[in-house]
């Protein structure tokens, strides 16, 4: 055999297991090992998508909760200051009403007076009368007189 022919048909093998290895074993490994980091890759980007989101997320939430904090504590401040204008109208509505009341129990109390005043003038005036008639009646005595003017003023 020769060495020249042996070296040369391996020469040739080689190629052509190159040129066969090259043409259709090759690409589907590298088609394989490509798509394999594509989607390494994908997985990483929607990862770091995720991440990204729940932070945008966590934040938006915190933001919420903030706000409705802030929103509650206003309210509360709002409901706390009607509930004291409240009370306010309340009281002075009581006090209009009370001064009311006052008022129409002293104007009440003064017709009464009045009434009482004149009732007495009346009797005053009908024993002054009844008084006068009785004096009359008697003879003119002064001692008489003095017994009559103190049984007046005891009736007074």
């Amino acid at each position: 055999m020769n060495l020249n022919a042996t070296l040369f048909a391996q020469l040739v093998v080689f190629f052509i297991l190159a040129w066969f290895t090259m043409k259709f074993v090759w690409p589907p490994i590298v088609k394989a090992l490509d798509e394999r980091a594509k989607k390494v890759a994908d997985g990483l980007a929607a990862a770091e998508r995720g991440k990204h989101d729940l932070e945008l997320a966590t934040r938006r939430s915190a933001e919420a909760l903030r706000a409705g904090k802030e929103k509650s504590a206003e309210l509360l401040a709002q409901a706390e200051k009607r509930a004291a204008q409240i009370i306010e109208e309340a009281k002075s509505q009581a006090k209009i009403e009370a001064d009311r009341i006052v008022t129409v129990g002293k104007a009440a109390a003064e017709q009464e007076i009045v009434r009482a005043r004149e009732q007495l003038r009346e009797s005053v005036a009908s024993l002054a009368v009844a008084g006068a008639e009785k004096i009359l009646r008697r003879e003119i005595d002064a001692r008489a007189h003095a017994e009559l003017l103190s049984a007046i003023k005891q009736d007074l």
